[in-house]
């Protein structure tokens, strides 16, 4: 079956069929609307025909206000349309973007290394819009289109027949060449949402990157990367105009013959009393309401197929695998003590070579483990392996003797703390990113973080103390505050596994031995993976790992790694000369 075919079954399964009351119900008003609008071009032809030429002025007053009935019997149903379909449509694309992020956040951190933020929030906020067009008033007005156009056409061929045979000819042409260009459109809006993203997700990081991009004067140089996603965007935007102008311009000139050709042997049979004025004024009217909703389904079936290429790509990524796969990881833990093992531990990222080899070693509860190394030895994918961030490729991590691989991931993270290098903080108040892991947490829990991390030595300054908003990234705070928030962060959600990306690095002096006693209080009877930069922060670890091209090539304490004198001394000592 191809990528087609299944996405418009996904789509009507998902989204038309759950909705077959309220769309059937939207079908009934759009006939309605239909046929009350064939009122006109009938009651025409009674007009002209009977009711003029017998000066019958009762029967004018009976026609007058049987078309005004129907015209607000349409207003009525269009209305009711709009406010039935319409806002259904808008509430499913909410419930879609919702549906979508949540997906999001069920995926792999590999998925997000291999994927801009920029792109995937274009896939969540524009991918989903084009569901309107399927639940909207769009697909009913295909459909209710083509009843007000099958019954247009009957009352054609009641009126003359041979005319409406004249007609249909060029509309068979022109359904002809819609439909090949339906076909040809597709792909063009499918790599138009792949582009959007591109150029979405460069925007996002330009922004993101304002101070380096001004701190190099490289202004110019992302003007340029822009404008060439932006001419990119540009001249797939050109192919889909191209198409949608054939369509249009095949429907003016074929539809345009055809009137001419009416007018021409209408014009005969009038003159040849085959046909009355009636007849043929109202026979123009009949085809206008069959050939109306033939070129408004040309621009429906634009809209219908665009919608299709977006959910065609929301559907790729709804199919993707989720890291918690329930199939997989059954085990669910309450409490921990906090024993972690790596036993031949491999690991390769997607597509590279492998970049851990043969990894084992022991984490005791309550106990530090420093990792130590040169720059890409593979500290921090150690580290990503112990917080579940990646999955061993061979070997087995184990938690108090469970299989990591097996273990829900929900359960596990709850007991899982993170300071990072440059942590994250979010848009918001100092207060909301401490109580971020727990947002329901006691006013004294947090004044007890806070002060264990030292946040208040700076916030007791700041005019709003907590209540302070920190900027995008926490932009407008040193490092030293945005770690120091990091570690309260930590501190509250009171983990029993936690893992320091050297917490201290940001730090001048006078904050690093504020964060010092704090991290003595974090790290206290919680087993704990420090990544180090500065080999005089960990010379009271329980046990160091120096990792070099993946491999432990040295492990003990402090003491005993010195009189080794091997690598670890090596690094130790050019960093006392530094």
């Amino acid at each position: 079956m191809s990528k087609k075919n299944v996405s418009i079954k996904w789509a009507f399964n998902e989204f038309i069929w759950p909705r077959r009351g309220m769309i059937a119900l939207g079908l009934v008003l759009i006939v309605i609307r239909s046929l009350t609008g064939l009122v006109l071009p009938y009651e025409t032809k009674i007009l002209l025909d009977d009711i003029v030429p017998s000066g019958d002025v009762a029967g004018l007053k009976n026609v007058i206000s049987f078309v005004c009935i129907a015209i607000f019997i349409q207003a009525i149903t269009s209305f009711a349309l709009t406010r039935l379909l319409s806002v259904e449509a808008q509430f499913l694309i909410s419930q879609l973007r919702a549906q979508v992020q949540k997906k999001l956040l069920t995926l792999p951190v590999s998925f997000f290394d291999n994927h801009k933020s920029g792109a995937l929030v274009s896939r969540v906020m524009s991918d989903v819009e084009g569901v309107r067009n399927l639940v909207g008033t769009g697909l009913v007005q295909l459909i209710g289109g083509s009843i007000t156009s099958v019954v247009a056409l009957f009352f054609l061929i009641k009126i003359n027949s041979s005319m409406t045979l004249f007609v249909l000819l060029p509309v068979l042409i022109f359904a002809f060449i819609a439909l090949k260009a339906f076909g040809y459109i597709r792909p063009i809006f499918r790599d138009r949402g792949k582009i959007n993203a591109e150029v979405t997700g460069r925007l996002t990081e330009t922004l993101n990157g304002v101070r380096v991009i001004k701190g190099f004067n490289a202004e110019d140089q992302e003007n340029k990367t822009f404008e060439k996603g932006v001419e990119k965007l540009y001249l797939n935007v050109k192919k889909s105009l191209t198409a949608t102008a054939l369509m249009t311009s095949s429907s003016t000139f074929l539809l345009g013959l055809a009137s001419a050709g009416i007018m021409g042997i209408g014009g005969y049979f009038i003159m040849d009393d085959k046909m009355t004025n009636g007849d043929f004024v109202s026979f123009t009217l009949f085809l206008g309401f069959m050939i109306a909703p033939i070129v408004q389904m040309s621009n429906i079936g634009s809209q219908l197929t665009e919608a299709l290429a977006g959910l065609d790509r929301t559907q790729e990524l709804m199919n993707h695998d989720e890291e918690d796969n329930p199939e997989v990881r059954k085990q669910v833990i309450n409490t921990i003590k906090g024993d972690v093992k790596f036993n031949s531990v491999s690991f390769n990222y997607e597509g590279s070579k492998e970049v851990l080899h043969d990894i084992s070693f022991e984490a005791k509860a309550g106990t530090v483990t420093a990792l130590v190394g040169s720059s890409g030895s593979g500290k921090s994918t150690i580290a990503g392996l112990a917080a579940t961030f990646l999955t061993p490729k061979k070997g087995e991590i184990t938690v108090d003797g469970s299989d990591l691989s097996k273990i829900n991931l929900s359960s596990y993270r709850q007991h899982l703390g993170v300071v990072l290098q440059d942590d994250f903080l979010f848009e918001g108040t100092i207060r909301e990113n401490i109580l971020f892991p727990r947002p329901l947490a006691s006013s004294e829990e947090l004044s007890k973080a806070v002060k264990a991390a030292y946040v208040h030595e700076f916030t007791d300054r700041f005019e709003a103390g907590l209540n302070t908003v920190i900027g995008e990234r926490g932009v407008k705070l040193s490092g030293g505050q945005r770690q120091r928030i990091a570690i309260a962060r930590a501190l509250l959600a009171n983990p029993k596994i936690i893992l320091l990306d050297e917490a201290t690095s940001n730090l001048d002096n006078e904050s690093e031995r504020y964060i010092q006693k704090s991290l003595e209080i974090l790290m206290k009877n919680r087993t704990t993976f420090v990544i180090a930069h500065r080999l005089s922060t960990i010379q009271q670890a329980d046990q160091i790992l120096v990792i070099e091209e993946g491999r432990i090539v040295e492990q003990g304490k402090h003491e005993q790694l010195l009189s080794q004198k091997g690598r670890y001394y090596e690094l130790f000592t050019f960093q006392s000369r530094i």
